[in-house]
């Protein structure tokens, strides 16, 4: 009995020597792989910012790279721990076709975000709206894209409901028209009005010279002769000129006497005779 427990523990002992090394070179092996994976993206990454890579680009193939990486390494450990790596791959594709068709979204964002940088419809720093939002491009990731709004918020898109919708790039042209109307009461002066404007819009510093900035009349409201007021800007500048110019535009109408109306209603009584 004593000679067969002896025996046991001889065996035991082999394998903790055996697989208890491997074990642990394997462990060793994994965090410098990490280690050294890490030190790898980060000088791709400044080499592709020496070479003046996009930005996209380069945060898109950052990734690639490490996920990559990082698969090859965990191939490499379970060869050392004694998994046959043959066995192994083909256990790896059967669980990455099973995984694949249970993920296809995520799939459909891969390629969605591989097909964003090869047509680049919009890149890092532009001004866009997709999905209802409005914002400027702060990473495209191989799945999402992330934007930034006027708020400060941040929203995450997958990459295939934006390539997959219509997208509107502010920043394509280099240059955006802002919007904005402001209501004189019938009774008011047009040309004083528009002229009071086109000085608020063209002394603004933010306001292109070319295309040249337009007021016109828009239409004839209820109660107002409503005035387009379209001045041109940088995509950047675009909140600071529109709320600039409608903060300056009631200052200098009221100091002209030109009265902004608030939706009113006449009500005229006639006298009924008996």
């Amino acid at each position: 009995m004593n000679e067969q427990v002896t025996g046991y523990i001889e065996k035991a002992y082999d394998l903790i020597i055996t697989y208890g090394l491997k074990v642990i070179a394997a462990i060793v092996v994994l965090i410098l792989g990490f280690w050294i994976i890490k030190i790898i993206t980060r000088r791709t990454a400044k080499v592709m910012e020496k070479r003046h890579v996009n930005v996209s680009v380069s945060g898109f193939l950052q990734s690639l790279i490490n996920i990559l990486l990082k698969v090859m390494l965990l191939i490499s450990i379970a060869k050392m721990v004694g998994i046959e790596t043959t066995s192994f791959i083909a256990v790896l594709g059967a669980a990455g076709l099973a995984v694949g068709m249970a993920m296809q979204g995520t799939l459909a964002n891969f390629a969605a975000g591989v097909m964003i940088l090869a047509f680049k419809p919009f890149k890092v720093g532009d001004l866009i709206v997709s999905q209802g939002h409005l914002g400027t491009v702060k990473e495209i990731h191989i799945f999402v894209t992330i934007l930034l709004t006027p708020e400060n918020k941040t929203v995450i898109l997958p990459n295939a409901s934006v390539s997959g919708n219509d997208i509107v790039n502010y920043t394509t042209e280099g240059l955006i028209r802002v919007d904005m109307d402001f209501g004189i009461s019938y009774g008011s002066n047009i040309k004083q009005a528009k002229d009071v404007l086109m000085k608020i819009i063209e002394s603004h510093p933010k306001v292109l010279k070319e295309p040249a900035p337009f007021v016109g009349v828009k239409g004839l409201g209820d109660s107002s002769v409503n005035l387009a007021v379209r001045p041109y800007t940088l995509p950047a500048d675009y909140w600071k000129v529109y709320f600039d110019v409608y903060e300056a535009g009631k200052i200098a109408l009221d100091e002209a006497g030109i009265v902004i109306p608030f939706p009113q209603m006449d009500v005229h009584l006639d006298k009924l005779e008996k």
